[in-house]
């Protein structure tokens, strides 16, 4: 029979110190954020582990993993964490100020063009709150991970997420320059597309090769391309595309300059699908409290383009939109 389980006032020692250690996969970098030294946050993982009478960690000298053990205590313990953590940043919102940590997650490709707003107006505006940017192109689960809110395409958001807009709808593109074209033609259908070189994108160093989206009357397809070079990045994207290396699939506001500018040319207009935008989304719960609902503020006032900037279709498909100013979008990465 299962003894019954007490918490022991030691019991959670070591809980935010497995979690800070599995999120950052460095005994150095958790004992930065925490403050502490890498071996007081060793020495206290290890005592967890003793409690618990399992490794949680394996350790070598080139990188921290977890066991299958660590996976299902991290699994489980994530949230609870994230709730407690909230449960002290509700209580202190009673004294309305705009303290703690707030974590935002948002896709790589838009580092570039958000960082600087929130770092240098929202973050000099709020000199007593400390500001955590996680770039990441996977779909994170902010509240399982601790985020307080994250950026994502409109489509790809959670039913149960309050989502305040970011840019515009707009259309995706495939763009190629003008040295290709004249040495490999123009694909006139994306089928074609087997018969050109395309730069790939990942979104994870073990995720499969991004397929390219098209729509063709009410019918939705997807392909799966091939060519020399494969990225991770937004950037590295269009920049391989602009040296006549393949084809780019990518937001068309990301190559509205290089387009302007002759550098790149779209094709495949009539099939490339459109997208309700990017919007910043986050747990009704979370609203309440003061660090996000001033980022909110910041987001409306500062970051959010006004709704007539973008005027869609009759018919709901999106037009060619004009992004804000200062605000560039970028493509899958």
């Amino acid at each position: 029979m299962k003894k019954p389980f007490t918490i022991e006032r030691d019991q959670l020692d070591g809980v935010i110190a497995v979690l800070r250690v599995a999120e950052r996969r460095s005994f150095r970098a958790a004992a930065a954020e925490l403050g502490v030294s890498p071996s007081a946050i060793s020495q206290t993982i290890r005592g967890l582990e003793a409690r618990l009478g399992v490794a949680l960690l394996t350790r070598t000298t080139r990188r921290v993993g977890l066991t299958e053990a660590g996976q299902r205590f991290l699994d489980r313990a994530r949230p609870a964490v994230a709730e407690i953590l909230a449960a002290f940043d509700a209580a202190q919102s009673l004294g309305e100020a705009v303290t703690g940590l707030l974590r935002l997650n948002m896709p790589r490709a838009l580092v570039p063009f958000l960082a600087e707003p929130i770092l240098a107006q929202f973050g000099a505006a709020h000199p007593a709150l400390q500001i955590e940017i996680f770039a990441e192109d996977g779909l994170a689960n902010i509240v399982a991970e601790g985020f307080d809110a994250g950026i994502r395409l409109g489509e790809l958001l959670e039913a149960d997420m309050v989502a305040v807009r970011l840019t515009p709808p707009f259309q995706f593109a495939v763009v190629g320059s003008p040295a290709y074209f004249a040495r490999h033609g123009r694909p006139q259908r994306p089928e074609d597309l087997h018969r050109h070189a395309c730069i790939g994108t990942r979104q994870s160093p073990q995720g499969p090769i991004y397929r390219w989206e098209f729509v063709e009357g009410s019918r939705a397809f997807d392909i799966a391309v091939a060519g020399p070079v494969i990225v991770n990045s937004g950037g590295l994207n269009l920049m391989a595309a602009a040296m006549g290396l393949g084809l780019a699939y990518t937001a068309a506001p990301a190559a509205q300059d290089q387009v302007a500018a002759g550098a790149l040319e779209p094709v495949l207009q009539d099939f490339c699908p459109g997208t309700p935008g990017l919007f910043l989304y986050y747990p009704s719960r979370a609203q309440a409290l003061p660090k996000l609902r001033a980022f909110i503020e910041f987001v409306h006032d500062t970051l959010r383009p006004e709704t007539t900037a973008y005027m869609g279709a009759r018919d709901g498909t999106p037009k060619k939109s004009v992004p804000p100013v200062g605000f560039r979008l970028p493509g899958p990465s």
